[in-house]
């Protein structure tokens, strides 16, 4: 899994609830994004700039974090993320600080290799679950997770239960959850109709 360095601020809370939210409020148009990080110790509280943190976010990739926290460093992952309802930007960022000799939960990528041939009879390869939540040593984690779809036939699916990543990683979703299928195209419906109605045609044609 792919390293990256972000710096973060230290943060005091306001003892009022009117208070916080309109230090966060203030936090957030000076392009900052309030975040808390925990784990080991007691939870921290802490501001990201946006743009640091987009860097993270809007990517289809998986990261381990070292965070800066005014010149100390932290080995985390990003464990939660809130969004504006409207806006879609990060409004507030939890964080979990990560050993490694403590297995941890998160979700990582699927990517799925080959040609299916299912595909090669006309069907269509899809996606069903763009990332499976699995349980491993930080060390462990992988970038992705690759997933062999060369002998899935018209109709099949792969399911969670059916992959195995070798010892050191444990799956943690559902077994019976559907990765990918090969689903039939209604163009190759039609063909494999007009396949099937064909020798019935002749058979009545030879009749008359």
């Amino acid at each position: 899994m792919k390293v990256k360095s972000i710096k973060g601020t230290l943060r005091t809370i306001a003892e009022r609830s009117s208070d916080q939210s309109r230090n966060l409020k203030a936090l957030r148009k000076e392009g900052l994004v309030p975040c808390v990080i925990y784990g080991q110790k007691d939870p921290v509280h802490f501001t990201v700039e946006s743009r640091d943190l987009d860097k993270l976010i809007y990517t289809p990739e998986i990261f381990q974090i070292t965070l800066d926290l005014d010149g100390k460093e932290t080995t985390c992952i990003i464990k939660d993320l809130q969004f504006h309802p409207v806006k879609d930007n990060a409004i507030h960022v939890d964080f979990y600080e990560v050993d490694d000799k403590t297995p941890i939960t998160m979700q990582v990528p699927v990517k799925l290799n080959g040609l299916a041939e299912g595909v090669r009879t006309g069907g269509k390869l899809v996606l069903q679950m763009r990332r499976i939540r699995i349980k491993a040593l930080i060390s462990d984690v992988p970038e992705r997770l690759n997933i062999d779809v060369t002998k899935l036939a018209l109709g099949k699916t792969i399911k969670v239960g059916d992959l195995d990543f070798g010892d050191k990683i444990q799956l943690a979703t559902a077994k019976e959850a559907v990765v990918c299928a090969v689903k039939l195209t209604r163009a190759a419906q039609g063909a494999a109709e007009t396949a099937e109605a064909a020798p019935a045609a002749e058979a009545e044609a030879e009749a008359e």
